[in-house]
């Protein structure tokens, strides 16, 4: 098998080389999102369930302890609920693009690998035929037709080895980028929920309030 690659001329190495960094990123975003929904799981509810009570230092502590993007997102959140409606929207809107981000790592690269190949090998090709006749030249005319066809196959193989590794590359891009879009979206589903029970706490608030106002005005009298 290496020989037979080894035929294939100097790009065949870096065609190689694409094909293990792109495999070494696609596993370790698989870890990195498999680890996003084991911490991230049932995170929103039960911070929801604490900020409805009002219980924010609660909510804090337990979207910190995941060290996940959600727990993140929803501690910068809680972090500045007492402020304006308007800062917490921006601080929201702030976090949630700086995990998608992180999310995003190594994304470019990987679409990177899967343009670059095929050109690799595209250019690997382009310089074996330039070298296949280059021999012919040589030959002066007398063309060996085994020759000829061996010289074309050979730098053919590197186009192969640039599409056999571009086109799973490009699924394996493709695949990551929706994750990533389905994360952002739990990302934003959770924060509107998150807001949501904010708006819920205070009601519960502003009601208990007039409650016992109503009470204290009645036992007064």
């Amino acid at each position: 098998m290496i020989d037979f690659l080894a035929k294939g001329g100097v790009l065949v190495g870096p065609i190689l080389l694409c094909s293990v960094l792109a495999l070494a990123i696609f596993l370790e975003r698989l870890i990195r999102f498999a680890k996003v929904r084991i911490r991230g799981f049932g995170l929103v509810e039960r911070v929801a369930q604490h900020v409805r009570l009002g219980e924010f230092d609660r909510a804090l502590d337990l979207a910190r302890e995941c060290q996940s993007p959600m727990g993140r997102v929803l501690a910068h959140a809680i972090e500045v609920v007492d402020q304006d409606r308007e800062t917490l929207e921006t601080v929201i809107v702030h976090s949630t693009e700086e995990e998608v981000r992180d999310l995003s790592r190594y994304l470019q690269a990987l679409a990177t690998i899967a343009n670059i190949a095929p050109l690799l090998g595209l250019l690997g090709t382009v310089l074996g035929l330039i070298k296949a006749f280059m021999v012919i030249q040589e030959m002066g005319g007398k063309v060996n037709a085994a020759v000829l066809a061996g010289g074309i196959w050979e730098a053919m193989l590197t186009t192969a080895l640039g599409l056999a590794v571009a086109l799973p590359t490009m699924v394996a891009h493709s695949y990551l980028v929706s994750r990533v879009d389905r994360y952002e979206a739990q990302l934003q589903d959770g924060t509107v929920t998150f807001i949501k029970a904010i708006g819920k706490g205070s009601n519960l608030k502003a009601k208990g309030g007039r409650c016992f106002h109503s009470s204290a005005s009645k036992g007064g009298d």
